[in-house]
């Protein structure tokens, strides 16, 4: 048997992975442990998760992989003051002790951290360094259904590059072409994320959630910043940000350029401008991908394609590029963030340094993605009676028929089963679900439940096989990372009236007969759920199906808005009783709101701080 760790740290989405004999074992990300949203600490307790899930001890491990590189790292932070200097001597100088002190010794560090699992681990020869943007196209190609593909990822930045292209074929991978930094179309949409007053590496769903709502009246203005070639290539001008000199992503002349600074979340409310931004700045990201894309199958002739990095989770774009129909078939990474480089580092060192043969499972090797904690019956009882819930217990049967009763009559349920979800997306197994017909549901859950901005839109989870009885896409989407529009038989076209509404003001038109997974421009992020993959989340909505004719639930993840997705029965139950949810599914327990103790009640309004 042989067993590689592979661990993402010290950035953003800290995670660790394990594979045994090249399969995908277990895979989680720190935040859902220390319930820190995007923890970038070294992962202990995701470590010691998969560690404990494959029963092995970290001194029987075999290779232990770290997603990137630190010297070159350090080599990009150094020139980049170079080029920039004097420019930038205050971020530099903020960035270099804790590089000397703990990134450029980074394998010492590993060391040190790692010998606190085991203490029988007792040599650094085994701890391997991947590249950041390898590990993103390995994570990608190597668990995709595809015996060829061309792979793209993009993100903010890696050691040097930002975009990459590789090709993928059996068990080989050969990254072809790069852009590197300071040119990053991560770090031009993080930008305007900054700008429009959202958080960086947090607030880039809100940037895409919210331009339906405007209009691209700034995409000129945005091709002042950036060349955009033909082929898609791009170069970003430098004069406009930062974020390789400063403490901040955008400077005045980029503020000056759009006519306002950027907006003060405390203070400041979103307005028309903010949305027309989003919109602008989305309708550019788009461009460049499709761009990209086109230029790569046109060079490459591989009617496949692969996709990670951070801008692949924008899955408006990724969309946008299935239906241009420039490939015949699209894969996207789950976990395509950071977090998603633990795994891609270990599967590059099993397949790339180590030459081991590659099997294409035709479903992929992802297993739904479900790769996290899961809790028996037995765990379930015992964690909600030590935290003094009141709960009945039900045989399966009666789990999914009373829970599609609950939906069916418009209860917000949290819905709690098996293996906790690798990557940001909730898909049915740590996720708050409710009825996609009620015209209320969007607004009350993210008002009353999420303590989230109204604006925010929320996924349908549909049977694969109804997929396209509903929605204008012939394509399985099993993780939620494509969005496409609501077929033209369920639209319910707007008035004269409605279409002179300007921004939040369409946010209460009733578009279709799903409105609560139904986005102002008629679009929707589509999950298909199967019976393979996910049993009791797929009877769950056969049996909705059964009761109402749809097949479709709405499915958000299972927290509120700063907090990450809850992994253990008391995280799920602390969340209930900090919101308006009214039922609770625990494995087969089902909590009633109005028979907890009231003394359990928990303020979650403030708890976490805004994302």
């Amino acid at each position: 048997m042989s067993s590689i760790l592979g661990i993402s740290a010290f950035y953003h989405d800290s995670a660790a992975c394990i594979l045994v004999d090249g399969e995908i074992v277990a895979a989680a990300q720190e935040e859902r442990f220390t319930r820190k949203k995007h923890d970038p600490s070294y992962p202990h307790n995701a470590i010691d998760f998969v560690l404990n899930y494959a029963q092995i001890k970290l001194s029987e491990v075999d290779q232990i992989v770290f997603f990137e590189k630190p010297f070159l790292k350090f080599e990009r932070l150094l020139e980049t003051y170079v080029a920039f200097a004097p420019k930038g001597f205050v971020s530099f100088s903020k960035a270099m002790p804790l590089w000397i002190k703990d990134k450029l010794f980074q394998k010492n560090l590993l060391f040190n951290k790692l010998k606190e699992h085991d203490h029988d681990y007792k040599s650094d020869e085994n701890i391997f360094f991947s590249d950041h943007h390898l590990s993103h196209a390995a994570s990608a190609f190597f668990p995709s259904p595809f015996e060829e593909a061309i792979v793209l990822t993009a993100d903010g930045v890696g050691e040097w590059a930002t975009t990459t292209v590789a090709v993928g074929k059996g068990n080989k991978l050969d990254i072809k072409k790069e852009i590197h930094f300071p040119h990053s179309l991560g770090l031009l949409y993080s930008a305007f994320t900054y700008y429009a007053g959202f958080k960086v590496n947090s607030g880039e769903y809100k940037l895409m959630g919210l331009a339906p709502y405007g209009e691209p009246i700034f995409v000129e203005k945005i091709k002042k910043l950036i060349d955009i070639k033909e082929d898609g290539t791009f170069r970003l001008d430098q004069d406009y940000f930062n974020y390789s000199t400063g403490l901040t992503m955008t400077n005045d002349k980029f503020h000056n350029l759009f006519g306002h600074k950027p907006r003060n979340p405390k203070n400041e409310k979103l307005t028309q401008f903010h949305m027309d931004i989003a919109s602008s700045i989305q309708v550019i990201t788009e461009e460049i991908m499709v761009k990209l894309c086109k230029s790569i199958h046109k060079e490459y002739k591989i009617n496949n394609l692969c996709l990670a990095g951070g801008v692949a989770l924008n899955c408006v774009a990724n969309g946008k590029i299935l239906r241009e129909k420039i490939f015949e078939n699209i894969w996207i990474q789950p976990a395509a963030g950071d977090a998603g480089g633990s795994l891609g580092a270990a599967l590059a060192l099993w397949h790339l340094d180590q030459g081991n043969e590659r099997k294409v499972n035709p479903d992929d090797d992802m297993k739904g993605s479900y790769l996290g904690e899961e809790f028996s019956q037995k765990q379930i009882e015992k964690e909600l009676i030590s935290i003094g819930a009141n709960y009945e217990t039900y045989d399966y049967d009666k789990v999914i028929d009373q829970t599609s009763e609950y939906l069916s009559n418009e209860k917000a349920i949290g819905w709690f089963q098996g293996r906790m979800e690798f990557g940001p997306r909730a898909l049915g197994c740590r996720s708050i679900l409710g009825d996609p017909r009620s015209d209320k549901m969007q607004k009350n859950l993210n008002l009353k439940v999420k303590y989230r901005e109204s604006f925010r839109p929320f996924a349908p989870s549909v049977l694969k096989e109804d997929v396209s009885d509903w929605f204008d896409i012939k394509t399985d989407s099993p993780y939620m990372l494509i969005v496409a529009d609501i077929n033209n038989q369920k639209k319910i076209l707007m008035t004269e009236e409605q279409n002179k509404l300007f921004g939040i003001e369409k946010l209460n038109v009733k578009r279709s007969e799903i409105p609560a997974v139904t986005h102002v421009d008629y679009s929707a992020r589509i999950q298909t759920v199967n019976e393979i993959t996910n049993k009791p989340y797929y009877d769950l909505i056969k049996k909705f199906k059964h009761k109402t004719g749809c097949p479709v639930i709405v499915n958000t993840s299972f927290n509120v808005r700063g907090e990450p997705i809850v992994n253990t029965p008391t995280d799920a139950f602390n969340c209930f009783m900090g919101t308006e949810l009214d039922y609770l599914i625990i494995g087969n327990c089902v909590l009633d709101k109005n028979k907890q103790n009231i003394k359990l009640k928990k303020d979650y309004k403030q708890k976490f701080e805004l994302d």
